[in-house]
């Protein structure tokens, strides 16, 4: 491997600017099996019990949506979200429908799993893509070694096992760049069809704002181009392709998004915008509350929240390796890649860090950001021990294959260590096991335990109890599903409700469900009541159930008064 310099960009290199690469990747027989394996390991970790955990109040609100899609046709319901996800999620709550009607009951499908599979495919497909796109940005080995790192990594399978937008707009944005730069590629080597890339990169970036409404992330390749598009390039799009490629991407929006056609779903989009959807008034970050709204910006949430996140929940080895890496993306030698680097973590931090609303999902678009630049410090550390203290070439190519072998395992073994509930891996930066799920509960809990919850009062409850809690139509759902409808569910954190709470009703006190609103309630409730029953999650307390005695029952009531 040389260690010669690279020519500056102005000199018009090529986007192939850092072809070193391990020598176990020349084979191209052995880096797709290598490929395949990844993706089949990422796409097991990330449908491994996936219906194990209770939807969530958002993950609700898309199965209403496809109930609604099924029923009436498409509809604005739930249009402050793009149709995208919702469309594929239709499909595949038929196709297990379908499925479960075929198959016996051990081989069935949940409801909770038939919504999620979209999200987890994507995610696994996301792998290959992030390979391909780096590939293109920083050569096979750094491609190879990111694409591991994300196939096992708990954070990135934990955002690809909730029915959310953010899976699928990283995923569309990674393709999308990946058209992108190659038309970078092909445009200097001179060859006359390199515009059809970028309008294939178009159409990525089309069903990419159909995922989720963020186009802001649109100008990470805007800005790539501006850099790198020197007179002396032949990379350049003038103003007759950029309105070609600006209508493709609006044609693409359009085809996978055809309900922003439909007048309810401005409204929607209207409402969600002006925050009158913000359901409650905080967020639980490292045991205080916060208010958690867009506009506070740093009245709210704290800026440090995605810090506090990439520290104690990224694998501490790969923790090391990012800070490794990161003086060394500022090295010429690496390449363009690293201005593409640049103005991803630029677009995503800028905005996300000031901004006073704040959920760990948003992460899922920048959590790649940590795994390549891990993956560059890996590389770099590995080629220098390597070459430093081996001469014999044979030698040199398996300890480099052990090494990337060991890394991308001690990665899985974290993710193993708490499957399937890897939004709560912590690493021994966050202190004590017991830290997990107390530095952001809302977001690594998710509702997880609500159908166990409902399942233990239903089995206790008399008829006509109230059950108070802080997603009402989610317990309404799971009740419903085992016949207790009497159950009659009521929000903690509506005063003129808590006044009716009796001796006999329960109170269900969450994790990540704590608001300034009901704070007071459970602060009383942990201190003199005895918990009736608590649910588990990852060997962690997800959830107390309380049963209310007549003087508990009153002190709710003085409390709410």
């Amino acid at each position: 491997m040389s260690d010669t310099p690279l020519p500056p960009i102005t000199a018009g290199i090529a986007p192939e600017r850092f072809a070193d690469k391990f020598a176990f990747t020349d084979s191209k027989c052995a880096l797709l099996v290598f490929l395949f394996l990844l993706t089949v390991i990422g796409f097991a970790l990330r449908t491994y019990e996936l219906g194990r955990e209770s939807l969530s109040e958002d993950e609700l609100n898309k199965l209403r949506t496809v109930e609604e899609y099924r029923t009436n046709g498409l509809s604005g319901r739930n249009g402050e979200h793009p149709f995208l996800m919702k469309g594929l999620q239709t499909i595949s709550t038929i196709g297990f429908e379908n499925w479960n009607v075929a198959v016996g009951p051990a081989l069935k499908v949940s409801e909770e799993a038939a919504l999620r599979f979209p999200t987890a495919l994507f995610g696994s497909l996301t792998i290959i893509v992030l390979f391909v796109l780096l590939r293109e940005l920083f050569g096979t080995s750094i491609g190879l070694i990111a694409a591991g790192l994300y196939a096992v990594d708990p954070a990135a399978i934990g955002f690809d096992r909730i029915a959310k937008e953010d899976s699928f707009l990283l995923f569309f944005f990674l393709l999308g760049n990946f058209f992108w730069v190659r038309s970078q590629s092909v445009a200097d080597r001179s060859e006359a069809n390199w515009f059809r890339y970028c309008l294939f990169a178009a159409i990525a970036f089309g069903a990419m704002f159909a995922s989720k409404y963020l186009p802001h992330i649109l100008a990470v390749g805007v800005a790539y181009h501006t850099v790198l598009a020197f007179p002396v390039r032949k990379w350049r799009l003038g103003p007759r392709r950029w309105l070609i490629f600006l209508a493709v991407i609006g044609i693409s929006f359009a085809v996978f998004n055809p309900t922003i056609l439909i007048p309810q779903t401005w409204r929607e989009i209207l409402t969600f915008s002006t925050e009158k959807r913000i359901g409650h008034d905080a967020y639980e970050f490292m045991g205080e509350l916060y208010r958690n709204q867009m506009t506070l910006w740093l009245a709210g949430v704290p800026w440090t929240f995605y810090y506090v996140f990439i520290v104690v929940k990224t694998p501490l080895i790969t923790l090391a390796l990012f800070l490794i890496g990161l003086p060394l993306m500022l090295k010429r030698w690496l390449g363009d890649g690293r201005f593409f680097m640049f103005f991803w973590a630029l677009m995503w931090f800028m905005p996300f860090t000031f901004l006073g609303g704040k959920f760990t999902r948003y992460f899922t678009v920048a959590e790649p950001i940590v795994l390549i630049v891990a993956a560059v410090g890996f590389y770099f550390l590995t080629r220098w021990l390597t070459e430093k203290l081996l001469s014999a070439t044979q030698l040199r190519c398996a300890i480099q294959t052990v090494l990337v072998v060991a890394l991308i395992s001690s990665s899985l073994f974290s993710s193993l260590s708490v499957a399937p509930y890897y939004r709560l891996h912590t690493n021994l930066m966050s202190g004590e096991p017991q830290a997990a799920g107390s530095y952001f509960p809302h977001d690594e809990f998710y509702d997880t335990s609500t159908r166990d919850i409902v399942e233990r009062i239903a089995a206790n409850a008399r008829p006509n109890a109230r059950i108070a809690c802080e997603t009402p139509y989610l317990f309404e759902h799971y009740a419903r599903k085992i016949g207790r409808d009497d159950l009659i569910v009521i929000s903690l954190s509506d005063k003129s409700k808590v006044t009716e709470l009796e001796a006999g009703d329960f109170v269900a006190a969450a994790r990540g469900r704590r608001y300034f609103s009901n704070s007071q309630y459970l602060s009383y409730l942990d201190s003199g009541l005895v918990p009736s029953a608590e649910t588990m999650a990852g060997g962690v307390i997800s959830a107390r159930i309380y049963i209310l005695d007549t003087a508990s029952a009153e002190g709710l009531r003085e409390l709410a008064r």
